[in-house]
């Protein structure tokens, strides 16, 4: 699935959309893929003479994924969007950098009415870079 699908299935844009594609999904599992440019905003000054790509936006790649995954589980559409309640057990494993290519997985483990519990994993080069367990639920866009 391409950027346009994506775009289709969650509200994320750029610069804020951290999914480039969708290698596969099922009904509890999804992969994506990532790389990460020079351009992109969040590295600009993180850090001027060794760029890494900041934690909170590995991070938000996996919820990325997540929503991903919701997005045909909750019906997602455009009354309805992912928002993140909870984030556990994160660790930072491999420094990811401009030009890596990561590997996003994200598996749904327990629904409980509208909230939804899921482990998200992302990979550079085969080996673990980030592991966070994390919780969505989904709001309606219209104020209420």
């Amino acid at each position: 699935m391409n950027r346009e699908e994506i775009e289709k299935r969650i509200p994320h844009r750029s610069p804020m959309l951290l999914v480039d594609k969708i290698q596969s999904i099922s009904d509890s599992e999804i992969t994506c893929e990532k790389t990460f440019t020079s351009d992109e905003p969040f590295v600009q000054g993180h850090f001027p003479d060794f760029a890494l790509v900041p934690g909170v936006i590995l991070c938000e790649s996996c919820l990325q994924a997540g929503a991903l995954l919701l997005s045909d589980i909750a019906s997602l559409d455009g009354d309805l969007v992912p928002i993140a309640t909870r984030m556990d057990g994160v660790k930072f494993k491999k420094m990811v950098r401009p030009g890596d290519t990561v590997t996003i997985h994200a598996k749904l483990n327990e629904q409980i009415s509208n909230a939804f519990y899921m482990t998200g994993k992302m990979t550079l080069n085969g080996k673990l870079a980030v592991r966070l367990d994390f919780a969505c639920s989904v709001a309606p866009t219209a104020a209420e």
